[in-house]
């Protein structure tokens, strides 16, 4: 008789708790629950301080959109920014260029150890760099990723806008090495657009020219986007692809859930842990945040503490020149698109993610 009622009740317990919906974006953004509060004003206070356009100094989010359980929570812009720009991703574009590669690899178009001379043969002078290398920024070639600090002797200056502009994985194939492939973490934009390179002859130019679109954009319904190329009809992998808050959370969502969109399992379960997976040859504060294969975790490596103590040590992120910042924290179920025009380095991963957890994490729910 006990163990009949206790069926029962279990029965009767599926039939009346409902199932929690998963929410997928059509060609808009479903709306979750609005969070208010002192929390929200909080993160408020901290990203859209007064922008100071003469100097521009401090803190200057140009947007700031959350999503929680795929639905919409929070949107914010500011300057010249709306929803409806596409916005200068910066090195967000390395991301983005690896979730590409993911829908690539998932094709079987190529396997981590293959050697990237084999698609790019300008390489073929540093023979020994796999893909995995370029992914990890482990290349080993002797790169100098500096932008205002020391325009003279970087690298990046010279690629983005002198003698490398026209060709730029040439540009970075003819660099020497430093260290073998695959020992070092040299952080290289450089090696993003070997990557691109690559990609473009593995594909043969005319499906190349229409990749990021086929592959990934219409697929996840991004309808404006823009992705720049050199000369060599490259896409500038490391830096010029532009995007509206509301499409690259798409790109958020679809990491988050573990490259699956909806029924359709759009990068392999495989490539987004292989992204997630701190490099090895990493050595600890060597930059802002602990480098996956194109994308930056919150990971306590050597003993060091998690770059972003604050947040979840699941958190990763995409992260670009001037504040630019996809955060996806999966235990959370969100993803936090900023967009900025900082200039000074006074902003702070960190600091945001902290008050954004307050407002929007479990904590802060309505």
């Amino acid at each position: 008789m006990f163990k009949g009622s206790t069926l029962l009740l279990t029965l009767l317990l599926l039939v009346t708790v409902p199932v929690r919906a998963e929410h997928w974006p059509g060609e808009q953004w479903s709306q979750g629950p609005a969070a208010s509060g002192p929390a929200l004003d909080a993160l408020e206070a901290y990203a859209f301080v007064p922008r100071d356009d003469t100097t521009r100094a401090g803190i200057r989010t140009d947007a700031l959109l959350v999503i929680r359980d795929g639905q919409l929570i929070y949107e914010r812009y500011a300057g010249p920014t709306t929803a409806n720009t596409p916005h200068l991703t910066w090195s967000i574009s390395k991301s983005l260029l690896a979730v590409m590669l993911g829908v690539a690899y998932g094709q079987g178009r190529f396997q981590l150890e293959d050697k990237a001379a084999s698609f790019y043969p300008a390489l073929q002078q540093h023979p020994q760099i796999s893909m995995a290398d370029l992914l990890h920024w482990a290349s080993g070639l002797d790169w100098q990723e500096d932008y205002e600090y020391a325009p003279l002797n970087s690298s990046v200056v010279a690629m983005l806008y002198t003698r490398g502009h026209q060709d730029m994985a040439a540009f970075a194939a003819g660099h020497a090495a430093f260290s073998a492939p695959g020992q070092a973490f040299r952080y290289s934009s450089g090696d993003s657009n070997l990557l691109s390179a690559a990609l473009q002859n593995m594909l043969g130019a005319p499906a190349y020219a229409d990749y990021p679109w086929t592959a990934l954009f219409d697929p996840l319904g991004i309808r404006q986007a823009v992705w720049e190329t050199d000369t060599a009809g490259t896409f500038v992998g490391s830096s010029y692809a532009y995007l509206r808050a509301r499409d690259l959370a798409r790109i958020g969502l679809l990491m988050q859930r573990d490259g699956r969109w909806g029924e359709r399992q759009l990068l392999p379960k495989a490539w987004v842990e292989f992204c997630r997976t701190p490099f090895s040859g990493y050595q600890a504060h060597q930059d802002e945040a602990v480098p996956g294969a194109h994308w930056w975790l919150n990971r306590a490596v050597q003993g060091a503490a998690p770059p972003w103590p604050d947040a979840p040590s699941d958190t990763f992120a995409a992260l670009g020149h001037w504040g630019q910042a996809l955060y996806i924290v999966p235990s959370e179920n969100l993803v936090i698109v900023r967009y900025a025009d900082d200039r000074d380095g006074s902003y702070r991963h960190n600091e945001l993610l902290k008050r954004a957890l307050l407002a929007f994490g479990r904590q802060g729910r309505p």
